[in-house]
């Protein structure tokens, strides 16, 4: 079993938030990504983005699609890299989303052929970045349908919802699946995370499905 990069601090727990993809009113204005463009990647919190606009984090394991899903929902084609390699990503990667928000694109766990040092120190530097950051609003958790939330994901989420922070959790490679096969996959999933099957966004970065909800869930945030 893959041990989790992040794990929650001891102490006394605190009660936890799920967030939903009702979290934007019905009557809100819809969110459109007008422009998006990489900022940069830092390796240490001191080298953050200095403005101090809101922050949505992206995280899951690698080769989840984070790099699909940040394109398909700012409609660039390359404005996250994809690689065929899992695990490329190793630093905290800002794209500055219509002059006034991030999209922020954190390390993938669970793949990446590296050193157990550099898998500790990307640990330590999303934590901290989780727990520390002013300006996140929410983590967007992605997580593939194609297969069973794995112990590192349940070991994220009870570490979000120890500190707080509002989360989406979004079932990505939907298109790869017969819709047979995704509503038993999304069964398993809301039973083993123990959240209601309609708080789980479906989405697929080939037709769209779902990236308006992802977008409204943003906007709920940011209102």
């Amino acid at each position: 079993m893959t041990r989790p990069v992040l794990e929650p601090a001891k102490g006394d727990s605190k009660s936890s938030k799920i967030s939903s993809v009702e979290a934007c009113p019905r009557l809100c204005m819809p969110f459109k990504i007008k422009n998006a463009d990489y900022v940069k990647s830092v390796s240490k919190l001191s080298d953050l983005p200095k403005n101090r606009f809101p922050e949505i984090a992206f995280a899951g394991r690698s080769n989840v699609g984070k790099s699909s899903v940040l394109n398909k929902l700012a409609n660039i084609k390359k404005l996250a890299k994809i690689s065929s390699t899992p695990g490329k990503t190793r630093q905290i990667n800002f794209f500055l989303i219509n002059k006034n928000l991030y999209f922020v694109d954190l390390p993938g766990y669970g793949y990446a052929r590296v050193s157990k040092s550099l898998k500790e120190s990307w640990g330590r530097l999303v934590e901290e970045y989780l727990k520390k950051s002013q300006n996140l609003k929410g983590v967007i958790l992605l997580l593939d349908a194609r297969h069973q939330p794995f112990e590192a994901d349940l070991q994220l989420i009870q570490w979000l919802d120890f500190y707080r922070r509002e989360k989406l959790v979004v079932l990505t490679k939907i298109d790869k699946l017969s819709r047979s096969s995704l509503l038993v996959n999304v069964k398993k999933a809301s039973k083993i995370l123990n959240l209601d099957s309609d708080s789980l966004v479906l989405f697929s970065a080939k037709t769209g499905e779902g990236k308006e909800k992802i977008l409204n869930w943003i906007s709920g945030l940011l209102d």
